[in-house]
């Protein structure tokens, strides 16, 4: 049996060989998207191309264009002269934010008084890229909020000194600078893990399908489950492979820690692989051709892609949706993933998430034995 069984994995190997480009493509073509992601993620967001119109032009109104320039969010793009300009300088995606100083604005600083109407500044900025006008705000806020403050304290003639013990102390956890690639770049990990033996094991059947030797494999003395045993084991080699290159690349690229033990790491993987091989191998079954087999891949990556948390948090989705998404294998993963990475977690804290993984593996894989097993024979 094990003479046969290596005679099957060998031949499997000497498919990826032949078709060297797409182990190439999975394994290099996730890592070079993972280094990508993890590169735009990773810088704040800066240069924000930023509109003025002044129409106070006062020491006030200036002093509120430096604020925001010097938080190196916004670069001051142009001023306008007409709300209209900046409405078209909008529409054609020249800018991401406008400044309006009304008439009146620093005088109106310099007289305010008890019940007397304050004066205000106008913020514009383009909603159609939400992560920029997100990071515009909170800078502008910040900003805007500062001289407003250092306005209070000199017409209370006070130092800034005179608030210091007014300041909190803020301390983050796991990722001190609140780096986006900490987060970002383990959920890519994951779900290029995903997708590469999804792929692998759902081309081995589909494969040999559409070459027209599936029946010839079929007549052979090959059990169907030396069959399955045959073509699970490179994609298996593949994923951990693949596993530990994009671990590799988070890392020493990154800096994302692994602050948990990395037997342990491994350990999980291989079983989260065993999952993903367990769905592979029924997508493989029921493809007719590659072609069919890799949109399949697709549908159900992207549709447990919605279901990890990683595009919106689980947490704050539908009770349903939370219920659905404790069924999908990937949710679990990156769970344990980041605890791992992060937190330095161990089986005593991710107990129910392994438990949970440990389950739904047993399910798929169990149904898609028996499934292959009916099926090939």
């Amino acid at each position: 049996m094990t003479k046969r069984i290596w005679s099957l994995t060998l031949k499997e190997f000497l498919h990826l060989l032949h078709d060297w480009w797409m182990p190439a493509f999975m394994l290099f073509g996730g890592a070079l998207e993972l280094l990508l992601v993890g590169w735009a993620t990773s810088r704040p967001i800066t240069n924000l191309p930023l509109m003025v119109l002044d129409h106070d032009h006062s020491a006030r109104s200036r002093a509120a264009i430096t604020a925001l320039e010097n938080t190196d969010t916004f670069t001051l793009e142009s001023r306008a002269q007409t709300l209209g300009e900046i409405q078209r300088a909008f529409e054609d995606g020249r800018i991401s934010a406008a400044l309006v100083v009304p008439s009146g604005f620093g005088e109106g600083i310099e007289r305010l008084a008890p019940g007397a109407p304050r004066p205000s500044l106008s913020l514009w900025l383009d909603g159609a890229e939400s992560l920029s006008a997100k990071a515009a705000a909170r800078a502008a806020e910040g900003a805007l909020t500062e001289m407003g403050q250092r306005i209070t304290l000199r017409r209370m003639n006070l130092e800034p000194q005179a608030l210091e013990g007014f300041v909190p102390s803020l301390r983050v956890w796991f990722n001190e600078t609140l780096s986006e690639a900490l987060y970002t770049t383990p959920a890519e990990l994951g779900l290029m893990l995903e997708f590469t033996v999804l792929l692998f094991a759902a081309l081995s059947f589909a494969r040999e399908r559409e070459l027209g030797t599936l029946e010839q494999l079929l007549v052979m003395p090959f059990s169907s489950l030396e069959i399955i045993i045959g073509k699970s084991i490179p994609a298996i080699v593949v994923g951990v492979f693949d596993f530990a290159l994009l671990l590799s690349a988070v890392h020493l690229v990154f800096d994302v820690p692994v602050r948990g033990s990395l037997p342990l790491l491994f350990a999980l993987a291989f079983g989260y692989v065993l999952v993903e091989l367990g769905k592979g191998l029924v997508i493989s079954i029921v493809s007719k051709s590659q072609h069919q087999a890799f949109l399949l891949v697709m549908m159900v990556g992207l549709t447990d892609f919605m279901f990890t948390g990683y595009a919106a948090p689980v947490e704050s989705m539908p009770r349903i949706l939370q219920l659905i998404a404790n069924l999908v294998p990937a949710h679990h993963w990156l769970t344990i993933l980041r605890a791992l990475l992060l937190k330095g977690a161990g089986l005593d804290i991710l107990w129910p998430q392994v438990l949970a993984l440990a389950i739904l593996g047993l399910v798929i894989g169990g149904f898609s034995l028996a499934y292959v097993r009916r099926a090939l024979e």
